[in-house]
Parts: structure tokens; sequence; C-alpha cells
């Protein structure tokens, strides 16, 4: 039994894409299904990577020689692809080293503009990643601003009206993330961006979980900053993108200094480099930056609407089935999600059952997610959390049940 957005021949196909898919764990096929923490990479983005390395291994921009000049290429046409595929100016395309890291940046930036003051407002979620929480307190206890959160519903999810009331004149920075790594929830993400720019704030959308599962469009969604990383969208760790409005990057000042930042240097004056350079100090993730853009052509070549409508029907079967069973508890049940599927067993820890899971070769993540503050709003410890990619299948959800079930008979 496969989900309906492919054919089983199709999704045969798209798996052997996936040489780690053929690893048996205790003599047990692989099951991954940790995708939200980490994607696995394609065949194409592993020869990506290895072919920049055996072929044309050099540092990028100003060298004349030929491997720079290849490098430089393949390096600055990976950002051409990934500027398509948000639909956005590649100079507003500025790499990092992940999510984390364009947070950080963004947030480092509007501190040294001294954009804030004290009784200013920044909102955030209690949905949010320690990545998108963190960041921002301490730069509201630099300046004296104080630091709001959304509440949820009884139904964990936003209280999209307390949400409204928050955001007031005194709001100067909203900072939401779009799909929950925790829970897995879409968030209703466009009104409150199109309120807060009512209000003139600066908006930034940590779409972590939201780029690999559905299509995003940078001008459409109106936000001021996106950021991501690659490897949970099939590239690999340590390369991410923030996506920054030209008009607001180029007022703003730089982040770190070095090369490549800069036009002209003298020990009296610096001339800033123009963007997306002024963002990009030192020797960059060249690799990464390649093999995330072959990432994106695979996404693009399956396509994203397909993986949606496939992921979609994964989520859906799991808590369909997973409702069947006397005590589990489906965090936002019912509610629209996006490639994760989290739960709790009665009476079982979630470390342990994921312990267990391990010995049947299933990969779900257990804990916090990074998340205590949403652990805390749900008076819990952790979860354990089902998340999905493109290989993933309906068959594989059933060995995730089945496990679920010998080890529920084990521990109970």
């Amino acid at each position: 039994m496969n989900a309906s957005a492919f054919t089983s021949d199709e999704l045969d196909q798209i798996r052997d894409e996936f040489p780690i898919l053929k690893r048996e764990i205790k003599g047990r096929p692989l099951v991954y299904l940790d995708n939200a923490a980490t994607s696995q990479s394609p065949r194409c983005v592993l020869e990506a990577s290895r072919t920049y390395y055996e072929s044309y291994n050099a540092n990028i921009h100003r060298g004349v020689h030929r491997l720079a000049q290849e490098a430089t290429a393949a390096y600055e046409g990976a950002r051409d692809t990934i500027a398509t595929h948000f639909n956005c100016q590649r100079e507003e395309v500025i790499f990092t080293s992940g999510t984390t890291d364009g947070i950080n940046l963004v947030s480092g930036i509007l501190g040294r503009a001294k954009y804030l003051k004290a009784g200013d407002e920044i909102l955030i979620s209690a949905l949010e990643h320690h990545s998108n929480i963190v960041p921002w307190r301490l730069l509201a206890d630099e300046v004296g601003a104080i630091l709001k959160v959304i509440p949820l519903t009884a139904d964990e999810v936003w209280d999209i009206d307390a949400a409204k009331a928050l955001i007031t004149e005194r709001t100067k920075i909203v900072a939401l993330s779009h799909v929950s790594n925790a829970i897995g929830i879409i968030n209703p993400i466009e009104s409150l961006i199109s309120l807060a720019k009512e209000q003139g704030a600066i908006t930034l959308v940590d779409a972590a979980q939201s780029a690999p599962h559905f299509p995003l469009d940078f001008q459409q969604m109106g936000a001021d900053f996106i950021v991501f990383s690659g490897h949970k969208m099939y590239a690999p760790t340590g390369i991410g993108v923030l996506l920054g409005r030209r008009e607001l990057m180029e007022t703003l000042p730089p982040y770190r200094g070095g090369g490549e930042m800069i036009k002209q240097v003298t020990f009296d004056q610096i001339t800033y480099n123009d963007l997306p350079g002024k963002y990009e100090a030192g020797t960059p993730n060249i690799e990464g930056v390649i093999a995330l853009g072959e990432a994106i052509n695979f996404i693009n070549r399956i396509g994203l609407s397909k993986i949606q409508a496939h992921e979609s029907e994964l989520s859906t079967y799991l808590e369909s089935q997973l409702s069947k069973r006397e005590g589990i508890r489906i965090y936002a049940a019912g509610a629209k999600k996006a490639g994760a599927v989290s739960f709790a067993v009665d009476a079982i820890h979630h470390y342990d059952l994921g312990t267990l899971l391990d010995q049947f070769g299933v990969a779900v993540r257990t804990g916090h997610h990074c998340c205590q503050p949403l652990m805390q709003c749900l008076n819990i410890t952790g979860t354990v959390r089902a998340s999905f990619g493109v290989y993933n299948s309906l068959e594989e959800i059933d060995q995730l049940l089945a496990a679920l079930d010998k080890s529920r008979q084990m521990l109970l």
C-alpha cells in the first residue's frame, strides 16, 4: 500500500535515490522517520558534493584560475536556483550555516542598528524552537525590550484573537515559525504578517519545517526575512539560507567582518560590499551551497505539490491509526500538519519508547524537540515525533505501528 500521490513504481524510484535506506538496523530494514531533525540526501546531492571536491575544489570569487571560476559559477548558480524557487531577487539570498545562524544574523544586525529601544516589543509564539526564542530574549535583555508570546488554545494551536490583540504600535519585531517542529501544525502566519506590517513591524518567518514540504513565495508572503536549513530538505548539514528584503537589508549594518563583505579597506575607513556579499564574510560552505542547489533541483523534479500531498497522506494515515489505539494522545489532533505527527503513550516515557522502537529499526525523535517552553505549556516533558520525507511510505507507517504495539506489550 503506497500513498496515492505517487504510484508504487514512482515511490520505489524515489527511494532508490537514497542509498542509506538500504541500511539495516539490528537485522531489520531502516524505517527513517526523523526528517524534521535531518532528512537524508539523494544520490544526486551526494554526487554534487563529491564532484566539487574531486573536480573543482577552489575558493570562490576573485580567483582567475579555472578551478576558481568553475567553483564560483556553481556557487552563484545555486543562488540563482534558490532565488527562482522562492521567487526573490538573487541579491536577497544570503547563505548561512542554517536556520539558527539566520535568526541570529537578523537579531544581531537589528541590535547593531539600534532598531529597538526600551519598552519596544518583540512577538513570538508558544510553539517556537529555542533558536527562535533565545536570540530575541538576548536582544530584549540587551536593550530593555519586552518579549511577548502568542498563547495556545485548548486545541494546542495559536490563539489568533490573542495574537491580533498583541500586535500594537509598540510591536517592532514579529518572529514566528511557519510550521511547528514539535507537533507539526501549519500556523496561519500570513494574516499575522499583514497585521505586523500595518504597524510597521519587521517580520521574520522560521521556515525550517515548511520549506521542505510545500511551496513558499517570498514576494507573496510579504515577510521581511525567511530562514531555513538545507539539512531538512535533502541537502548536507551546515548550510542554510536567509532570504532578506533587499531594500531593508541595504539599510542595515553588516553582521560579521572579513573578506568578501567589503569593497575597500583602509585602517581609517571601510566600504562595505553590495548584497549579498555584505552578509557573507569569509570563505563560505561552498560545497554545501552547491549541494543545496542540487537538492532544490531534486525537489523540483518531483514537484512540491506532489511531495505535500504524499506527506499529508502519511500524516493523516498515522493519526487515524494512532487514534484507534487506547492510551495514546496525539498533539494538535486533527489540525492541518506538514510532515510530522507528535504523540505520547500513557505510562511509557518517550525516551523508553524511542529506544525500543530503535530495536525494530524505526528511527523517531523523542524529547522536548528544542521546545521546552512549549512542553511546559502542555505540562509534559516530551513527545514521540514521527516526521516524514518524500521517500517514506505507508508500509513504513505500518512498521512503526507494529513496532509501537510490540513495544507497548514489552513495557506495560
